[in-house]
């Protein structure tokens, strides 16, 4: 039978996202053991269980509502790159550059889902031109 959640493309990549959160974790230093390491785990994690969690027999604003919540635990992500990149963590920066085009499908992606779900409550969605795929990053 399995669970609602189990079904969607959108939890998929975000399991796949996290898998690319928790090699770069990995590659941390000790130092940043209960700091950037921890919180980058932690929003990455939150991702897909909020995903999960929305997907339960909820209305579709309470659905959104959840979507919006792994979208911030997404950006939440992204910022912790730019923290590794500028301390210099890794020394290769091939993680980081895969990690940010993921990050910037799956942010459309959950924009997405948010939007249709809830089309008519424009107070619980930015702007979907606000996650553009082709763009680079410096990493």
């Amino acid at each position: 039978m399995g669970f609602k959640f189990e079904k969607l493309d959108v939890w998929k990549a975000a399991l796949d996202y996290l898998d690319l959160v928790y090699a770069i974790a990995a590659l941390l230093p000790k130092s940043e053991e209960y700091n950037l390491k921890s919180q980058m785990v932690r929003a990455g994690t939150s991702i897909t269980l909020n995903i999960a969690e929305g997907s339960t027999g909820q209305t579709d604003a309470e659905q959104a509502r959840f979507l919006g919540m792994a979208i911030r635990s997404l950006l939440e992500t992204v910022a912790c790159q730019h923290i590794i990149n500028r301390r210099d963590y890794l020394t290769d920066k091939t993680l980081l550059r895969q990690a940010y085009k993921d990050a910037q499908i799956l942010a459309a992606q959950l924009q997405s889902m948010r939007k249709a779900i809830a089309p008519d409550q424009s107070w619980l969605r930015e702007s979907p031109t606000d996650y553009n795929t082709e763009s680079e990053v410096e990493f």
